[in-house]
């Protein structure tokens, strides 16, 4: 896993240097500070994939390009048959899994990702990012926090939202929750 996010660490580097856009730029885009973004572009830290998403369209590039170093072929349609998406391990409280990776100019990252349980009362780790999200609830049950708002979800439940607001998600129970994420 720390190979792979010196790779997409040093991937991000290189076309940003291409781009010819700044460091302070780039942090600038992201909303970070300079030190965080020079953390994940150094492979000090692994890049959340909201974070990712954003440097793809900064960078005009595919996200696939970023997590595979390959730059999707497909246009007319690709298939991503079952547990054989691009792994994109992102976050630590969740495993993502990319579908549609070999397609060229997506207007949507979909994923299947899956959170393990926590311990009661631990804390729902939150992020945003631009644009939107849809996200379908595929196995288990998900606690879904967004805007001062808890939502309980299960099997074959969906929820759309703003991803600029402040979000997090939640297995609920003893079982792990798999659901389809799309992000817009």
């Amino acid at each position: 896993m720390q190979e792979n996010i010196k790779e997409i660490a040093a991937r991000v580097k290189e076309l940003r240097e291409i781009s010819d856009t700044s460091v302070e730029d780039m942090a600038k885009t992201l909303a970070l500070p300079v030190e965080k973004y020079s953390s994940y572009e150094n492979g000090e830290d692994d890049i959340p994939v909201s974070i990712l998403f954003e440097i793809a369209q900064k960078l005009n590039v595919d996200m696939s390009e970023l997590l595979t170093g390959e730059v999707p072929r497909m246009h007319v349609f690709t298939v991503t048959r079952k547990d054989k998406g691009i792994s994109a391990e992102r976050r630590r409280d969740y495993k993502y899994q990319s579908i549609a990776a070999n397609f060229v100019h997506k207007k949507a990252e979909p994923f299947v990702v899956r959170v393990d349980p926590k311990p009661e009362g631990t804390q729902v780790s939150m992020n945003s990012h631009p644009g939107q999200e849809f996200d379908y609830v595929l196995e288990g049950t998900l606690k879904v926090i967004i805007h001062n708002n808890e939502i309980i979800l299960e099997e074959g439940d969906s929820i759309f939202f703003d991803s600029n607001y402040a979000h997090g998600m939640q297995a609920v129970g003893s079982i792990p929750a798999k659901f389809l994420a799309v992000i817009l």
